[in-house]
């Protein structure tokens, strides 16, 4: 049974509100005993309210639980930027709830999020969600009309020229991939680190060597 189905099931075992044995959930789920402890760690250190220790068992609390949920990369940057506003907010008490939110989220998120390429980004503080979502209408429209854009990056005094191709999403961080005019090659931006933004009059059409499908190649040659 794959992990994240086992950890619904086991959820779902515990609602009862009766104290389960490591012993009997194993059996039950038809997996070790070592795999259960690991499993109920992870539950716990992800928010679900549950209580016990190994040797004794475990239940679940009375506490709010959530059935589970799917939910698409553009409604989990919602969730994460309204509890960035919550968390820049002047309440304190909704603001380490928030936080403390956002941290149970990033510990139940698939592991396989990494970029195909190889590369990810450390989760930054919740105020560049904030940061970076002030460009996303422009950075789209310009993506969707093929309209070239003018970005200055926080650290880099010069403007680039760029060919924007896509947005992608890595959990609070949303990254630009384009064709630098500048540079004469592709690059992937870091949207919250983007200080200035321009949009350009010019358009731009596909060419060879300047499209995903480019990149894409690039990067399985070089696998």
């Amino acid at each position: 049974m794959p992990r994240a189905d086992r950890l619904v099931e086991m959820i779902r075992i515990l609602r009862d509100g009766r104290l389960h044995r490591a012993e009997d959930l194993a059996q039950r789920l038809g997996t070790s005993l070592r795999t259960v402890y690991r499993d109920m760690d992870r539950l716990i250190a992800s928010g679900v309210p549950v209580e016990g220790r190994r040797g004794l068992g475990y239940r679940a609390t009375a506490a709010v639980t959530l059935p589970p949920m799917n939910l698409t990369m553009t409604e989990l940057e919602a969730l994460h930027l309204g509890l960035a506003a919550v968390a820049q907010g002047g309440d304190s008490e909704l603001g380490a709830a928030a936080r403390s939110l956002s941290g149970r989220i990033d510990a139940v998120l698939p592991e396989d999020r990494d970029h195909p390429g190889g590369w990810s980004f450390a989760t930054p503080p919740l105020g560049d969600a904030v940061a970076g979502f002030r460009h996303m209408s422009s950075l789209r429209a310009a993506i969707r009309a093929r309209q070239k854009l003018q970005i200055t990056m926080r650290d880099a005094s010069d403007p680039m020229v760029l060919r924007p191709l896509r947005l992608d999403y890595w959990g609070r961080v949303w990254t630009l991939t384009s064709w630098s005019e500048t540079t004469r090659g592709f690059a992937e931006l870091r949207v919250d680190r983007i200080a200035a933004l321009r949009v350009l009059p010019q358009l731009f059409v596909d060419e060879p060597g300047r499209t995903l499908q480019d990149l894409e190649a690039q990067r399985l040659a070089s696998t």
